[in-house]
């Protein structure tokens, strides 16, 4: 992964959410400053919660997570995981406040690739979306 010089000292210059912008245009925006937890869409939240994970910042995942599902911590990560790509198969708006949004993470550790598949629910309260959880 190209470095490029940022504000902190694991800043991409691309985003891994893999959208195309760089990291600071794209999820880095939501990451850090004024728009930070601001994400316009649950897509865009998603795209940047997969960038936190990749960057490991978990700071932001438990900001963006909604109160009522948040954990008090997020997991250990276990030593060498690295995320390779995130791709959005689905959005879908279900109501004024509500969405999901269906996902394929890559991870790989200790030379095994693994994919998360998840259909994430996501609210929005006073103009702010948050991930609620996990669609059943």
């Amino acid at each position: 992964m190209t470095r490029a010089v940022g504000t902190r000292a694991n800043e991409p210059s691309a985003c891994p959410c893999g959208s195309g912008p760089a990291y600071a245009a794209c999820c880095g925006r939501f990451h850090d400053g004024p728009q930070r937890g601001l994400a316009p869409t649950a897509e865009a939240l998603m795209r940047a919660r997969y960038s936190a994970y990749a960057l490991g910042r978990d700071d932001v995942l438990l900001e963006t997570w909604h109160p009522s599902t948040r954990p008090a911590a997020i997991e250990p990560r276990p030593a060498g995981l690295r995320w390779l790509g995130l791709t959005v198969r689905h959005h879908e708006t279900t109501g004024p406040d509500t969405a999901t949004v269906e996902f394929v993470a890559v991870s790989k550790l200790g030379g095994r690739a693994d994919r998360l598949v998840e259909k994430s629910r996501f609210v929005r309260v006073a103009d702010r979306w948050f991930y609620l959880d996990a669609a059943g």
